[in-house]
């Protein structure tokens, strides 16, 4: 039933959205390719959330080496846009290792503070080098995807397509199993004769793996890297946001709740600061009083779990 249920509200959505540029202008196109990056993010970090139980409060450190590693070399050395991709995103998965090894032997907050101060590290980084890395400017890029807004929503609705099916079948795997029992109770897991830290470690270099490479897209489409758009905190809070509002633990709903914070907040813009009140509100709404998501409220509307 549930599979029956995620399949009649996933399916609709995704068949809508494929028509939509035959029928939407190119400000509602552009809103939902950034709406699309940001699906991907949400996506990714609940599965290490979700899943394996670790809260990764800097999800942006992430974004940022992807998005860095492929502005840097097509910027200077002018590489091709898919070989930038590639090593945007085996840089996030290096980098995701470096800091997932000492600090998923960490235990309570200390790993979501260890992810929160990679982010400043980073920011640091990028700001004190800024004759290389452009700084709080940015970074323009000679290369972009497309010029065509129709072009660039494709290949975004693809590439999260792709994104949440790898994932959502990850999560549905023996492999998704062992990280939701080690996310619950590590203890009992390891005692089953799990390899509890091997999984999560897993599911930290997948969740970095498409993080980067979307990190390192989203510059592409944007035509420049800038901390404000790929590194800063803000971003890291949107995209925890966005999948706590999907609704844990269900991959695809992290996507709902990333266009819905996209949109939401591009509705209200005319509020000013107001709107940023409203959509916090309401995130704090659905937090409280429906803790299973969105999704998770779409598939059991009788209130079950």
């Amino acid at each position: 039933m549930l599979r029956n249920r995620t399949f009649l509200i996933v399916v609709p959505a995704l068949l809508v959205m494929a028509l939509l540029p035959f029928g939407v202008g190119g400000y509602i196109l552009g809103l939902l390719t950034l709406a699309f990056y940001y699906a991907v993010f949400a996506m990714s970090w609940d599965l290490l959330f979700g899943f394996a139980g670790e809260v990764n409060f800097g999800p942006s450190f992430l974004i940022g080496v992807g998005a860095y590693t492929a502005a840097l070399l097509n910027h200077y050395w002018l590489w091709p846009i898919p070989v930038c991709l590639a090593c945007g995103a085996l840089a996030a998965v290096i980098a995701g290792m470096i800091l997932a090894v000492p600090a998923l032997r960490l235990s309570g907050p200390y790993f979501g503070l260890t992810t929160l101060v990679a982010v400043l590290l980073l920011q640091n980084v990028i700001v004190l080098n800024a004759g290389i890395t452009g700084g709080e400017i940015g970074l323009d890029l000679p290369d972009v995807l497309a010029v065509d807004d129709t072009v660039n929503y494709y290949y975004a609705f693809a590439f999260m397509v792709v994104s949440g099916g790898i994932l959502f079948g990850l999560s549905r795997s023996p492999v998704g199993l062992i990280l939701q029992a080690s996310g619950q109770d590590a203890i009992e897991a390891a005692a089953l004769g799990f390899n509890v830290a091997k999984h999560k470690l897993v599911a930290f270099c997948i969740s970095a793996f498409f993080s980067g490479l979307a990190g390192a897209m989203l510059i592409f489409y944007m035509g420049t890297a800038s901390v404000g758009t790929v590194v800063d905190i803000a971003v890291g809070v949107n995209v925890i946001i966005a999948a706590v509002l999907g609704g844990r633990r269900t991959i695809l709903g992290a996507a709902i709740g990333a266009i819905f914070l996209i949109g939401a907040g591009e509705l209200l813009r005319p509020l000013g600061q107001l709107a940023t009140f409203v959509v916090s509100a309401v995130a704090l709404i659905v937090i409280l009083f429906f803790p299973s998501g969105f999704l998770g409220r779409l598939l059991h509307p009788e209130g079950r779990e």
